[in-house]
């Protein structure tokens, strides 16, 4: 993050220099002459949801006549723009209703507009499926071949072989490595980024034996809801169960239905043979749901306050009487959290937007756990960590799991899914495949595509 901000001339470094083109880098001041230069699209968006995409790439440089904006040559201009670089968008289309993909696009159209050709790609596919990723790589490809560079930050190492050509690894602040991707193999890649000559290790779901043996705590009956229809399964206590599908599939519905965080219009959720009723949190954490949502930045945590702050948020009323907090009684439960899940962090009052993103999601699994639940939802539980912080996380997986509890994981993440006991697959807001522990990667990636696959073959 810190070098991020230095190459996009938020912070002066305190040694050494950026050129760009051979030439130095202008005054931080200057923040034409870095927009000229260098640009970034981050894993969170700086589009404003509420403009037109024709708004926000010409925000606060809007054409005017007679000094008011001019609307027609504003969507001129970037009818213009968006068909120079190939953005398939309409100009007038409020941008809050643009998928992920397109957001993105836009706001590389955006930094291309003001001269800029080195763009920084701040995990771009951290909330895209595999066909959004497809297509997001070949527009990138595309503007590699119109001369332009990207710096594409990632922790996903298939997609580092994929559509880099070179790679360098920092780790705790220093720089590890640079090479050709073509001269790294995958373990000098991953020994690099963790400090160890090893790959990710992720509980075998198929040495596993019983789980099914063991009272049902989670049962969906017949749910139904806006992107999705008619859904049914089960998860027993002891019980890791996948849910997975493209970003369209309906997967996310469902499982914010379960965590009470969204509505469903007609069937049954039932927590240990409670019933929950529609988008009702409280209620859910009354059941005994833990969840990590989609979002740890917009759902998770709230940035302005603390480890201690967010990582205690359900469970206020046991931290002092009177609905007053025990700043003691709170610290001591934070600090128990933080060395149980491995957070990295100068201590519990420390703001929780200064963590790594793979602390922070484990200030979000730790909330999740505070309330001592019986089910856990888990959305896309390891998006946008580190190699390390995977590991942990999946680690938790298994020790919950191993505790008793009935674990929904939704994602669309490989190593996710290798940690459940069986996988299911959801197309156009329906189950449509369920996989047993011990599948191979291209039959689940198959069926979620919806293709037919021959494993033999």
């Amino acid at each position: 993050s810190t070098l991020v901000r230095i190459l996009t001339g938020l912070t002066a470094p305190d040694d050494g220099e950026i050129r760009f083109s051979g030439e130095p880098a202008p005054p931080v001041s200057d923040r034409e002459a870095w927009r000229r230069n260098v640009a970034c699209v981050y894993q969170h968006s700086t589009i404003i949801p509420d403009l037109t995409v024709a708004e926000n790439l010409f925000i606060n440089r809007q054409p005017t006549r007679r000094g008011i904006i001019s609307w027609t040559a504003l969507h001129r201009e970037a009818r213009v723009l968006l068909d120079r670089w190939n953005v398939a968008v309409p100009e007038d289309m409020r941008a809050g209703d643009l998928r992920v993909e397109a957001r993105q696009l836009v706001e590389i159209a955006r930094a291309l507009s003001y001269g800029a050709r080195f763009i920084i790609l701040d995990e771009p596919t951290a909330q895209l499926d595999g066909d959004e990723i497809k297509r997001l790589f070949v527009r990138i490809r595309e503007l590699q071949a119109a001369g332009v560079t990207f710096l594409f930050i990632s922790h996903h190492l298939q997609e580092v072989y994929e559509i880099c050509q070179a790679v360098t690894v920092l780790r705790d602040a220093r720089h590890i490595i640079s090479a050709p991707v073509a001269d790294l193999p995958k373990d000098r890649l991953i020994e690099a980024m963790t400090g160890e000559q090893a790959n990710l290790h992720v509980a075998d779901a198929t040495a596993r034996t019983g789980a099914r043996d063991t009272t049902v705590a989670l049962s969906v009956s017949r749910l139904s809801g806006e992107d999705f229809a008619d859904v049914s399964f089960a998860v027993h206590a002891g019980e890791v169960v996948g849910l997975s599908g493209a970003t369209s599939s309906g997967r996310i519905g469902v499982a914010e239905a379960v965590a009470g965080l969204g509505p469903f219009t007609g069937g049954k959720i039932e927590i240990n043979g409670r019933s929950l009723p529609p988008a009702d949190v409280p209620a859910a954490l009354a059941l005994g749901v833990g969840c990590v949502p989609k979002s740890r930045h917009k759902q998770g945590l709230v940035l302005s306050q603390s480890v201690a702050d967010n990582a205690t948020m359900t469970v206020n009323r046991r931290l002092g009487p009177l609905g007053f907090i025990a700043p003691r009684r709170r610290a001591a439960v934070a600090d128990g959290m933080i060395g149980s899940l491995g957070i990295v962090t100068q201590g519990p009052e420390q703001l929780v937007s200064g963590l790594s993103g793979g602390n922070q999601q484990k200030v979000v699994m730790a909330r999740a756990l505070a309330t001592s639940p019986s089910v856990l939802v888990l959305m896309d539980p390891t998006a946008g960590v580190d190699v390390k912080s995977k590991e942990a996380l999946l680690t938790v997986i298994e020790r919950m799991r191993r505790e008793g509890k009935a674990i929904l994981v939704v994602s669309g993440e490989i190593e996710d899914l290798k940690t459940c006991d069986r996988v299911l697959v959801m197309r156009h807001g329906a189950i449509v495949a369920e996989h047993e522990a011990g599948w191979s990667d291209n039959t689940l990636v198959a069926s979620i595509e919806g293709i037919e696959f021959d494993e033999h073959q």
